[in-house]
C-alpha cells in the first residue's frame, strides 16, 4: 500500500504535505500488539491505527508515555527517555522517514512541529491525571482524554476506536487490572460508559 492510497479526515495539511513528498514511499503494515523497531535517525508517522509509547522500570512495571494516532509522529529523535518502546494497539499502517528529510523541508518541519505540540499537550494531560489520588478519577479522566483526542461521534456519545484491555488500562494508570475491572463495571452501571459489539467503548453524553 502507498501513502497516497490512504485517506483521513484528520490533519489534512500534514497528510497532503506527506503525499506530495513521499507518495511513492511504501507504508509498513503492522498487526495489533507489534513492537515497532526504533531507529536512531528515523521518525515513524502513524497513517492508520494507534500506537502506545511506554517505558519500563527495573521492577518490570510499565509506564505509559503517550498515545500516537493518525498523522502523529514518534521515534528516538523525539524522546530522551530510556528505555523507550513503541507497540501498536490496533492494526496500523506506518511511514518511516529519515530525520534529516524532515529537517530539510520547512513546510514538513512546521507541520511536524504542530503535531508534536499536540503530543506535548497530551503528555501534560497524562501527567495531571497521574497526580489524581483516586483511581476512579484517573480512569474517568483517561477515558475522556481518549474520547476527546481519538473518539468518533456516535449515538449517545463518543466511540473510542481502539480496544484496550483492562491490563493495558491498569498499566497506563498505575493500578491493578482487578481495580480497573471493578471501576469499569461501576461506570457502565452508572450509564457513563457503554460497551459496543467488538469491545469498543463509548463515553456517553453523561460524561460531558
Amino acid at each position: 500500500m502507498h501513502l497516497s492510497m490512504v485517506a483521513s479526515r484528520d490533519n489534512l495539511g500534514l497528510r497532503e504535505l506527506l503525499e506530495s513528498s513521499f507518495s511513492k514511499r511504501n507504508l509498513v503494515p503492522m498487526p495489533a500488539g507489534s513492537p515497532i523497531p526504533l531507529l536512531k535517525d528515523h521518525v515513524w508517522l502513524v497513517v492508520r491505527g494507534m500506537t502506545k509509547l511506554v517505558t519500563s522500570y527495573m521492577s518490570g512495571d510499565e509506564a505509559l508515555l503517550g498515545l500516537v494516532g493518525p498523522n502523529e509522529p514518534f521515534g528516538e529523535p523525539l524522546s530522551s527517555v530510556t528505555p523507550y518502546e513503541a507497540i501498536t494497539l490496533s492494526e496500523s499502517d506506518l511511514l518511516c522517514l529519515r530525520w534529516d528529510e524532515l529537517l530539510d523541508d520547512p513546510n514538513l518541519s512546521r507541520a511536524m512541529l504542530l503535531a508534536m505540540a499536540r503530543r506535548y499537550r497530551q503528555s501534560e494531560a497524562l501527567l495531571a491525571l497521574m497526580g489524581l489520588r483516586r483511581v476512579d478519577d484517573r480512569l474517568r479522566g483517561f477515558l475522556e482524554l481518549l474520547a476527546h483526542d481519538y473518539g468518533q461521534p456516535c449515538e449517545g456519545g463518543s466511540r473510542i476506536g481502539l480496544r484496550l484491555t483492562h491490563q493495558e488500562l491498569a498499566s497506563s494508570l498505575g493500578t491493578t487490572r482487578v481495580t480497573v475491572t471493578r471501576f469499569m463495571g461501576q461506570l457502565r452501571d452508572e450509564g457513563w460508559l457503554l460497551m459496543e459489539p467488538g469491545r469498543f467503548l463509548v463515553v456517553t453524553s453523561k460524561a460531558r
